[in-house]
């Protein structure tokens, strides 16, 4: 293990597939010691969160030494899952993970019985999506109402972890925004909410306030780690992502994974009734209006496969338009729209194709972003760019061309558990866990100037996207032996199959 500068901290991220263990040095932001662990998946998404607690393990112990020496630690975790425990602290049941969405027909209910999308945004900051734990509990009620009534304890992935750490039931307000039930404005349960589901609230966690941290680990907690140190509130893996990055207002972020995701730090609390923008607390004071895209890098590069062409072998596209719906989509939302490709000529090229492509996904994250950026317009801010999709050439200049922004790729990695890194560093010292980010540079990485916005391009794919609104809005025939269409209902955060913010 180097020698460190200042006290070392621990920074995790739990996310759907694995469990990563960072020991940071406070001082400087550098990584001193690592660990992973994989966790098991299944096609029903849900899991034993025993899972977790072995993987957290595992990671730690991986760590070695410099594992034992942190004075905090701090669990970022994949946001909306449902976690119920009895009264023994044991899970009733498999969690069920964001990404299982057969709630959907519970939302819709919920959407109806109180007030409608406007009435939602307004009380809780977002219209709820299948992934939210809201729905996911109504669906327990309903469906397992015997697992319902034995639970004595609901909590989301990340307080689970943090609870088998302290002994106490916590969470905080950027992950506790993702659930529906958590008011936002006053940083307290929505009660007319839980009511309605029938949900005690003193079966959910304390919502730690700024500055305060969850409490100490305990020595029966039986980890790699000292007794007595810090465990910070911890808090959902977008947040813990815009947090690593040290987000100030107004700098927007676009993530290209699997799924694209575009988010930003705000001083005012977003509201929006379409439910394309989610109104997340962020882990600190503030808010991180979210949105997401369901098609992005495995969309084209499904449809690079398809040409039979390298991802990076693109051409200028002077008059095709592909709209990579492959998937249904979210943002626009079109659950039942599957690709279109429009305005092939005779000297169309398979590069042209390919380059629509890039833009057509683009273009649908620069559109949601237009109204994450709503309340904190600064045209002149770079676009930070993150993600798999961020190292590749065709990703980057895409973004360019279409936002008239200059880009930014950050050369941090593991941005969720950094940010948890710095969240426990901040409890540590004092401070503010976003300056510390800061200090540790985690945002600066290779710039790129502005280019002149591509206008026509933009008018192309608007015009594209309109006209063909009726079509988009049917179900896709289906294929011989498959389904009509995918599932597109649920809501992705971020990382791997989350959204896209980081590889995983």
């Amino acid at each position: 293990m180097a020698t460190a500068h200042g006290p070392l901290v621990i920074g995790v991220d739990s996310s759907t597939q694995s469990t990563k263990a960072l020991v940071v040095d406070t001082a400087t932001g550098e990584v001193v010691a690592s660990g992973q662990a994989s966790h098991p998946t299944t096609a029903t998404h849900e899991i034993d969160p025993e899972h977790w607690w072995t993987a957290l393990t595992a990671a730690l112990e991986q760590c070695g030494r410099a594992a034992t020496e942190a004075e905090a630690i701090s669990v970022a975790g994949q946001q909306h899952g449902l976690v119920t425990l009895d009264a023994g602290g044991a899970p009733v049941r498999p969690a069920l993970q964001w990404n299982d969405v057969r709630s959907a027909p519970q939302v819709d209910s919920l959407i109806r019985d109180l007030g409608g999308p406007a009435a939602w945004a307004r009380r809780v900051g977002s219209v709820p999506a299948p992934s939210f734990t809201a729905p996911k509990w109504r669906w327990l009620t309903e469906n397992e109402p015997e697992a319902a009534a034995r639970t004595a304890a609901v909590r989301l992935p990340h307080d689970y972890l943090t609870g088998r750490l302290t002994g106490e039931g916590t969470t905080d307000r950027g992950d506790a925004s993702g659930t529906g039930w958590w008011a936002g404005d006053d940083a307290g349960y929505d009660t007319g909410i839980l009511d309605h589901l029938g949900l005690d609230p003193a079966l959910l966690p304390r919502v730690v306030g700024r500055g305060e941290g969850a409490g100490t680990v305990m020595a029966a907690a039986g980890l790699p780690l000292k007794t007595g140190a810090l465990v910070a509130a911890g808090t959902g893996d977008n947040m813990g992502a815009a947090l690593g990055l040290g987000l100030a207002p107004g700098t927007p972020v676009l993530s290209l994974g699997t799924s694209g995701t575009v988010y930003a730090v705000s001083r005012t609390r977003p509201a929006d009734e379409t439910g394309t923008v989610a109104g997340f607390a962020d882990a600190t004071d503030g808010w991180l209006p979210l949105a997401c895209t369901l098609n992005c890098t495995l969309a084209v590069d499904r449809v690079a496969a398809l040409l039979g062409r390298e991802r990076e072998d693109v051409e200028p596209a002077a008059g095709p338009v592909l709209l990579p719906f492959l998937d249904g989509e979210r943002t626009p939302q079109l659950p039942y729209a599957s690709g279109l490709l429009y305005g092939l000529r005779h000297d169309t090229t398979g590069g042209q194709v390919l380059q629509a492509a890039y833009d057509g996904a683009v273009y649908a994250l620069l559109r949601a972003l237009d109204l994450v950026l709503a309340d904190e317009s600064r045209p002149d801010a770079p676009i930070l760019l993150i993600g798999g999709g961020a190292r590749g050439t065709a990703w980057r200049e895409t973004v360019r061309r279409l936002s008239g922004r200059p880009v930014q790729v950050p050369r941090a990695q593991e941005l969720v558990a950094l940010g948890a890194a710095a969240q426990a560093a901040g409890l540590l010292l004092g401070t503010d866990p976003a300056e510390v980010a800061r200090g540790w540079r985690t945002a600066e990485g290779p710039s790129h100037d502005a280019v002149p916005r591509d206008d026509e391009a933009l008018a192309r794919l608007e015009n594209a996207l309109t006209g063909a609104d009726e079509l988009l809005r049917r179900p896709a025939p289906a294929a011989p032996g498959g389904p009509a269409m995918a599932d597109t209902t649920g809501y992705a955060p971020d990382g791997d199959d989350r959204g896209g913010n980081l590889p995983r």
